[in-house]
């Protein structure tokens, strides 16, 4: 078995109108992990799980599930995805149980009532199973859709968005969900505008902008790769302004001159900071306190985005 589960190759979608939603992506998709892609909105992120969920037609290139190409061999390839959309899409007049186990007969796996009680146990829906959807939370209906999407058993869980505007507590409950799901061997991609989503859950992380995959990495390389540090001193007097001896390491001063803050590469030999602290003290710059602050997943996501614009 290849380590790659899903394999993207030269992905494109132009529309009519000339707009160009995907650029030629490439993308490995490792069984059994879990894949965070971050991009803003109109990145190309839900059109790129449209098309490997046979819902959009892609303009060129292939999708290959464990090496078989999916237009060819879809019945199998649509069976082995399970997708929980962005949107909230159901018959609003159904029980609830009822259309947990049609999407499970839908993709043709035998009916298997113990299988979908244990679905709906793990989302806290079995005290909801004989309620009709329409009269179900927002919160509750987000469940339900991905009670929907696991019902067949699926290898490959694509999750659009799946904690938007939905509480704390249920966005709690879905990590965990995804975390054991992982451990049953499902290979799990999420797209998601909650940067700590992907901080605490991801394998992987691929930023997306403007339909180019700008970057993929481990979250924990891409996080020592480009994560920075940033010193922050509490200084004993107040300063007025920085003097011009410290000009050369551009630290920025608060705006009531009580805190210098010094940005720097925790992973270059001469980080600067022994010799702007020696400045400091020829300046007669005294300090009480210092802390470092480890540039966070966030920080690393807006500099890339916005160093793509830069480059456009």
């Amino acid at each position: 078995m290849s380590e790659s589960i899903l394999s993207i190759r030269g992905l494109r979608k132009q529309y009519a109108s000339g707009t160009d939603a995907l650029k030629s992506v490439d993308l490995d998709i490792k069984r059994g992990e879990i894949f965070a892609l971050l991009g803003p909105n109109g990145a190309g992120k839900t059109t790129l799980i449209s098309i490997i969920c046979g819902i959009v037609t892609p303009s060129g290139g292939e999708v290959l599930i464990d090496g078989k190409n999916w237009q060819r061999h879809f019945r199998e390839a649509r069976t082995r995805i399970g997708l929980v959309p962005q949107e909230l899409t159901m018959d609003v007049f159904e029980p609830l149980i009822s259309t947990v186990s049609f999407s499970r007969e839908l993709f043709g796996r035998r009916p298997d009532p113990k299988r979908i009680e244990e679905i709906l146990r793990e989302l806290s829906l079995w005290d909801k199973r004989k309620t009709i959807l329409k009269e179900l939370s927002g919160g509750m209906k987000r469940r339900v859709m991905i009670a929907k999407a696991l019902a067949h058993d699926p290898d490959i869980l694509f999750l659009d968005e799946p904690t938007a505007g939905v509480d704390v507590e249920l966005r709690r409950d879905m990590w965990n969900m995804v975390r054991r799901l992982r451990e049953h061997g499902t290979t799990i991609i999420l797209t998601t505008h909650y940067i700590e989503e992907a901080e605490e859950m991801a394998d992987r992380v691929g930023v997306i902008n403007k339909g180019e995959l700008i970057l993929v990495e481990e979250k924990t390389e891409l996080m020592k790769k480009l994560g920075r540090k940033v010193l922050h001193l509490q200084l004993a007097e107040p300063l007025a302004a920085i003097p011009p001896t410290l000009a050369e390491w551009n630290p920025r001063l608060s705006e009531d001159g009580s805190t210098l803050t010094y940005e720097f590469d925790a992973k270059a030999e001469r980080t600067g900071i022994p010799s702007l602290l020696t400045a400091m003290r020829d300046a007669g710059i005294a300090f009480k306190d210092l802390d470092t602050h480890q540039s966070s997943l966030e920080d690393i996501f807006v500099g890339l985005i916005h160093h793509s614009k830069a480059a456009a």
